[in-house]
């Protein structure tokens, strides 16, 4: 990679590497992690010993937290179910209603470009009888509702969609798919990861029924997240995927992670209270970082719906440049070229390839992520960074060059050797 030398020198205020890529993960809130230090040591207590005040004091912390999660989606604190985190979630909520409502119907409903632990989860139950429609999404990253509708039958028990997508940013029309779901007596799953805190999300609005979180999304600990799991109209039952104990009112054994309960809590309480102009912030920022990478640069293009977007997310495709080779020459820059949970392979992004890109486009995307630490410097370092890289990367490119004399590429037969 010696022919692409940074040219780019960071300016006092911007300290290196940078992070930007905040949908695999987030920094710790500092005050989080003040709320959750006394749990470690002198708060110790098990939530489940319930005959003396240390347990009683994990306890009430468990609940306090529980109250705090409700609040942020529009839940009551006794719909809120620990679990180790969204996958765990996931499975539980897919699985669980699968196994409890197996008399009812056989049939679920998802979309192609959900996160694997939705998709993988699905192909579980397929090898068990069930049978799993997968809707492709538009060139925007959108379902159709139409295709929703059509995939229903009088077997359908379950439709799980998420929210919004870990690696385009795209907010699906949740509201009125929870109400299809409604008018038609099928459950409805979403995985809110990537949404909840950083958009409003209410599950008694959207008709939500089961709804997964994870903290360390949106600034909480990692190893902690969170099933709801709706109690009335209708009242859901999930089967519980793992036992002893009979703790989470039957749905999930096993002691409760209290400090990291109770760091989730604060995350979702500073969401709630922060939500709006954090939004602002970043989707401003976000739009600085859009507007200086297409005014430097041709054969650019966003990936997914600009209109329905998660306000941190840019996700953009550098034509004519090789996707790692670009990674490697900002890696002062923490970015993504796919998901956190797939990006060891170097198979394109199945999430783009779904939208129509072709294997070439798609290895040349990023995903970058914005959060609640980014700053206007690190936006300017970044744009500037990408810039100079990509402009170098080209230069090295035939076929850059082939098309900027005019030659139409798709028409040229290459020879095999």
């Amino acid at each position: 990679m010696s022919t692409v030398e940074n040219a780019v020198a960071a300016p006092a205020d911007v300290h290196l590497p940078i992070y930007m890529d905040y949908h695999s993960t987030s920094p710790m809130d500092p005050r989080v992690l003040d709320a959750m230090m006394p749990y470690f040591t002198v708060k110790f207590g098990n939530s489940a010993s319930r005959n003396h005040s240390f347990g009683w004091e994990a306890e009430q912390a468990v609940e306090v937290a529980r109250g705090q999660i409700a609040k942020l989606i529009g839940a009551s604190s006794k719909e809120i179910i620990f679990t180790s985190g969204a996958t765990e979630s996931n499975n539980l909520a897919i699985k669980g209603i699968a196994e409890m409502y197996k008399e009812r119907g056989n049939h679920i409903i998802t979309q192609v470009t959900e996160h694997k632990a939705v998709l993988d989860t699905c192909k579980r139950l397929e090898k068990y009888g069930y049978r799993v429609t997968y809707l492709p999404v538009k060139a925007d990253g959108l379902i159709d509702l139409d295709d929703l509708k059509r995939a229903m039958d009088d077997k359908t028990i379950l439709v799980t969609i998420m929210s919004a997508n870990n690696e385009i940013g795209v907010i699906q029309p949740i509201a009125e798919i929870g109400k299809l779901c409604h008018e038609r007596g099928i459950l409805f799953h979403t995985d809110a990861v990537q949404a909840v805190g950083k958009i409003p999300m209410d599950v008694q609005k959207m008709n939500i029924d089961v709804l997964s979180v994870t903290a360390h999304k949106l600034y909480g600990p990692k190893g902690v997240g969170v099933l709801y799991v709706r109690r009335r109209n209708p009242r859901v039952q999930i089967a519980a995927q793992i036992d002893g104990g009979g703790h989470e009112r039957g749905m999930r054994s096993g002691t409760l992670n209290v400090p990291g309960i109770v760091g989730m809590g604060k995350a979702c309480e500073i969401a709630g209270q922060e939500m709006e102009t954090e939004a602002e912030r970043l989707t401003r920022l976000r739009e600085k970082l859009k507007t200086k990478l297409e005014g430097a640069l041709d054969y650019v293009h966003v990936n997914g719906s600009m209109e329905h977007r998660l306000p941190g997310n840019l996700n953009m495709s550098f034509v004519y440049v090789e996707g790692e080779s670009l990674l490697m020459g900002i890696n002062d820059i923490a970015v993504s070229s796919g998901s956190a949970c797939t990006s060891a392979t170097l198979e394109p992004s199945y999430v783009l390839k779904a939208l129509g890109l072709g294997d070439d486009v798609a290895h040349s995307s990023i995903r970058f992520g914005l959060g609640r630490f980014n700053q206007e410097a690190e936006v300017d370092y970044v744009a500037n960074k990408v810039i100079d890289v990509v402009q170098k990367l080209r230069e090295l490119s035939p076929l850059y060059e082939m098309v900027k004399e005019g030659i139409d590429i798709s028409k040229i037969e290459w020879q095999a050797h």
